[in-house]
């Protein structure tokens, strides 16, 4: 059985992401919260759910058809860390490139602090590099 806070990430992932509700991002992530290792379009931090929404509704845009399973959570104190897997097919232009058609499966780690029940920080590192390259508009390192 999952902890209360550890939970907290699960259902991000699953109401945010895999059910596209942008309305959750309001419910779990607070107006000062701060997503490194997410940029704008600026090259900014993404902060605050209207700060985070158009990185969502681009992301989904690029996906449709994107998943986000959490392999592995853990919570101490006032944070929690996942593994996820993500898969998806790059069907739109919301990143800014044009569709490839090419499904793509990459992982991701994801360290958040919680505070009154909500994300205030979150720490991303997704392999963006295993996805870009999936799509063919990276080659892998030494190649």
């Amino acid at each position: 059985m999952r902890g209360k806070e550890e939970s907290l990430l699960h259902r991000w992932f699953e109401e945010v992401w895999n059910k596209r509700r942008p309305d959750a991002i309001d419910e779990m992530f607070a107006c000062e919260g701060v997503a490194h290792g997410l940029v704008d379009q600026s090259g900014n931090e993404l902060c605050g759910p209207e700060g985070f929404k158009p990185f969502f509704q681009s992301f989904l845009s690029a996906f449709p058809d994107l998943h986000v399973t959490v392999e592995d959570a853990i919570a101490e104190g006032d944070r929690i860390a996942a593994r996820c897997t993500v898969t998806g097919t790059h069907v739109g232009e919301g990143i800014g490139l044009a569709p490839t058609g090419r499904p793509v499966t990459f992982s991701g780690m994801c360290m958040v602090r919680v505070k009154d029940g909500k994300i205030v920080e979150a720490w991303n590192n997704f392999d963006f590099m295993m996805m870009f390259q999936q799509m063919g508009v990276m080659q892998p390192p030494g190649s």
